[in-house]
């Protein structure tokens, strides 16, 4: 008896494999601009987040304590230098190595994104200053609110408006993120609360 057995061949063939490349190019084309904006949010988000961290330890640190605490830019004046969240002990309003508790310290922000600031946070010499009841507060003991806005600078139209965070710090210390809805909404009255 003699029994035959049939082999299937295996592999691919050409149209196949046409086929399998045409599908995944289309794959790549519809994600890739996808993947991009992903990219985008991700880095304003960790911008954002890690600034919102610094302020409110400042805010924690100071209640804990008893004592003011602020946040200032790494350089004095460029918050995209990098911050520095510290309790201020000896009560000088600024920044002193070694007399200072040092809270928290912040990277430089990259190239591509601006942080400004407005109320104390943009004059210049920038500031947040926190009391020991978590008041947000001016150097000159009066209330003070103020707002930092993150943004992409390399973008330009309706795609750098949706690359904005505000990051809105109330009298009384509350931290409110948002994504402006228009460029003259200041306080993001259009807009839904991140945070």
């Amino acid at each position: 008896m003699n029994r035959r057995h049939t082999v299937a061949s295996k592999g691919f063939t050409l149209i196949e494999l046409m086929v399998t490349v045409t599908l995944v190019a289309i794959a790549l084309a519809l994600g890739v601009p996808s993947f991009t904006t992903f990219q985008r949010n991700a880095e304003l988000t960790s911008a954002t987040n890690a600034l919102v961290a610094a302020v409110n330890a400042a805010r924690g640190e100071a209640m804990k304590r008893g004592m003011n605490a602020m946040v200032v830019p790494a350089d004095g004046a460029n918050w995209s230098s990098g911050w520095i969240a510290f309790v201020d002990k000896n009560r000088s309003q600024a920044y002193e190595v070694g007399s200072d508790i040092t809270i928290l310290t912040g990277e430089p922000s990259p190239a591509y994104l601006s942080i400004t600031g407005n109320g104390s946070s943009g004059d210049a010499a920038p500031y947040i200053l926190y009391d020991a009841s978590g008041y947000s507060k001016q150097k000159n003991g009066s209330f003070g609110a103020a707002t930092f806005e993150i943004t992409r600078n390399d973008m330009a139209g309706t795609d750098s408006l949706a690359q904005t965070r505000r990051i809105k710090i109330a009298s009384t210390g509350r931290i409110r993120v948002c994504t402006p809805k228009t460029p003259i909404d200041p306080q993001c009255g259009a807009s839904a609360s991140q945070l």
